[in-house]
């Protein structure tokens, strides 16, 4: 489902992205000068692990689902991509396959850069070039925590950390108290407990202890961050330990 043209709250996302937004106006006016709109709906496949990348990519609405497979078939989620992240690049760069499986989540809008069209920019703007490295590096560092935060924090301050990513990423005024903050993106507890590596029983457990601590709600729709700052105390305590 294609529409050639952004709407007003998907350009503003693609604009504001934190690390689009760091580059020249010449070089962003470059960009979305040969960009173009693809819409996918819920669960579609936007690019799959083993094909040859055609596209760079960046998420200007709803999410994209990063999933391998395992042994056994079974799908795996690692990440979900928000609105102005780019991604895609690597397998452009190093001329090999797509490492992973790309899904919408929800009602998805991408912004797609044909792999021709990717290498006349970095011909044309030497500063693409950095720039991506700026990017990567700061894809290196968020590993090296996910890393660290595997090996020694236990799972309920990863939840605290992992829900206030998600807050800030993804968060709402909630309609009954505008104090709260209701996570747009609907997980499954299944999806939630594998971004942790974790089972599904253990994070409903944490996930109950911290409704019984007035730090969150859960509610059919999905979750409700009730106060930020219990969040944090729960991930300051875990790390003084």
């Amino acid at each position: 489902m294609d529409d050639p043209i952004l709407t007003i709250d998907e350009r503003a996302a693609i604009n504001s992205g934190r690390w689009f937004s760091t580059l020249s106006p010449s070089l962003r006016h470059d960009i979305l000068r040969c960009a173009y709109v693809k819409r996918y709906s819920d669960s579609e496949l936007i690019a799959a692990r083993g094909e040859p990348p055609e596209e760079w990519i960046a998420c200007a609405r709803g999410a994209v689902r990063v999933s391998s497979t395992s042994i056994s078939g079974k799908q795996i989620t690692l990440t979900y991509v928000e609105p102005g992240i780019w991604f895609g690049d690597i397998a452009i760069f190093d001329g090999d396959r797509r490492t992973h499986d790309a899904y919408a989540h929800g009602e998805t809008t991408i912004l797609c850069v044909a792999k021709a069209d990717f290498r006349k920019i970095l011909a044309a703007h030497v500063e693409l070039y950095e720039a991506m490295l700026r990017l990567h590096a700061r894809r290196l560092r968020q590993l090296f925590g996910l890393v660290e935060d595997l090996n020694t924090l236990p799972l309920r301050a990863r939840l605290a950390k992992q829900l206030l990513h998600l807050a800030r990423s993804y968060g709402v005024p909630s309609l009954s108290d505008n104090s709260e903050i209701r996570i747009g993106l609907q997980l499954a507890q299944e999806e939630l407990a594998q971004l942790l590596g974790a089972s599904r029983q253990r994070v409903n457990q944490e996930l109950k202890a911290m409704e019984r601590e007035a730090a969150i709600r859960i509610e059919p729709g999905g979750l409700v961050v009730r106060s930020r700052e219990a969040l944090l105390r729960i991930t300051e305590a875990d790390l003084e330990k």
